[in-house]
């Protein structure tokens, strides 16, 4: 997770010079990929500047290049093929505190999608959908060798990964951010039971059977936290 963060800060801290901001705008602005002549003359910079900063850019993950002979022609006397910019398909969003609007939209949509074609009430579908996103984190996220941490450590390696903050005491975990903030302030209910489900399924995926999540609500922090199975 720290790997990815970093990774995004770069690429949005890029976008803080100037130049590079403004030749960034303008290739994302164009219907096909862009040639670093254009893009410095459309800029009002040298073309080697044009190319340090669009290289930069590259670098960081917010453009991709091609090389394409603008001549449209082949074969002897086409010219070399041009290096051209274009948007990257990457994705790049800083939040902080972290907020994953995009993983509750995809449990949301399932849920929804589930109880249009069989009708399950939502509420009943938005947890059953989430405890298999759980068990699909677990399995896909949990830190290599942590099968040898607490059960409450391995939860949290989880957990953090997905912004939600944990603080493991003994059997208890805490959530110290919510991910889903905003939805959370305006929808309660849905949201609240969507991180119990969540995290149920974590639990589960991971095989941690003494835990269990149960709802815990306080300020300042996610309503769901963990105790032992047996509830001491």
């Amino acid at each position: 997770m720290s790997d990815d963060f970093a990774a995004s800060v770069s690429g949005v801290s890029a976008l803080a010079e100037p130049v590079r901001r403004r030749l960034y705008l303008y290739v994302v602005a164009q219907p096909d990929a862009v040639g670093r002549d254009e893009a410095a003359a459309e800029v009002g910079v040298a073309r080697h500047t044009a190319k340090f900063h669009l290289d930069r850019l590259v670098d960081d993950g917010l453009l991709e290049t091609e090389f394409r002979r603008l001549s449209g022609r082949d074969g002897p006397g086409a010219g070399r093929p041009a290096k051209l910019y274009r948007r990257a398909e990457r994705e790049v969003s800083v939040s902080l505190p972290e907020r994953r609007y995009d993983l509750a939209g995809e449990v949301f949509a399932r849920a929804i999608e589930e109880s249009t074609k069989d009708g399950t009430p939502v509420l009943d579908a938005v947890r059953r959908v989430a405890g298999e996103t759980g068990r699909g984190l677990a399995a896909d996220v949990a830190p290599r060798g942590s099968e040898s941490a607490s059960e409450a450590d391995r939860l949290a390696g989880v957990l953090a990964c997905c912004g939600f903050e944990p603080r493991v005491d003994g059997a208890r975990v805490t959530l110290a951010n919510c991910p889903f903030h905003v939805l959370a302030r305006e929808h309660t209910g849905l949201v609240c039971g969507m991180n119990l489900g969540l995290v149920t399924g974590v639990i589960e995926g991971l095989g941690c059977s003494g835990l269990v999540a149960e709802l815990d609500p306080a300020p300042d922090r996610c309503c769901v936290t963990t105790t032992t199975a047996s509830g001491g």
